[in-house]
């Protein structure tokens, strides 16, 4: 009598189910760490001052926005970076002058916010003469 063997019949197959959730896994992965480079599709000319330094700076009241969005008050530093801690700094460093000028340097790497926060910490306490501090113009400085 003859014994069939069942397992020579069997052919052999290729299950695709793994290498497809691989790939899968692989393609995920590469669209989450790749860093996509936003253009925005308007060129921004940013706007440039070539306006002299005035005598009036020496006495005005300084207030820095640091890169880290940080606000140093004349030579104080804000503990926070909410407008309340931001005010008591300033009414520290000011007093009761109100018609002092002040003059906002602001980092070029610092966030939009952190600006108008200051703006409007100045504005809320009275300071009507603000100024903006700029870097000259490379071309007005030839």
């Amino acid at each position: 009598m003859r014994i069939r063997d069942r397992r020579a019949r069997d052919e052999p197959e290729l299950n695709l189910v793994p290498l497809i959730d691989v790939i899968l896994v692989l393609i995920i992965f590469f669209v989450i760490t790749t860093t996509f480079d936003a253009r925005s599709v308007m060129k921004l000319e940013l706007p440039r001052a070539s306006a002299d330094e005035t005598q009036a700076q020496t006495q005005s009241l300084s207030v820095l926005v640091n890169a880290d969005g940080r606000y140093f008050v004349d030579d104080r530093e804000a503990l926070r970076t909410d407008v309340e801690s931001l005010k008591r700094t300033i009414v520290e460093a000011a007093g009761d002058d109100r018609q002092r000028p002040v003059l906002l340097r602001a980092d070029a790497r610092t966030p939009h916010q952190a600006v108008v926060t200051a703006m409007d910490a100045l504005g809320q306490l009275g300071f009507r003469q603000i100024s903006i501090a700029t870097a000259p113009d490379a071309a007005a400085a030839r």
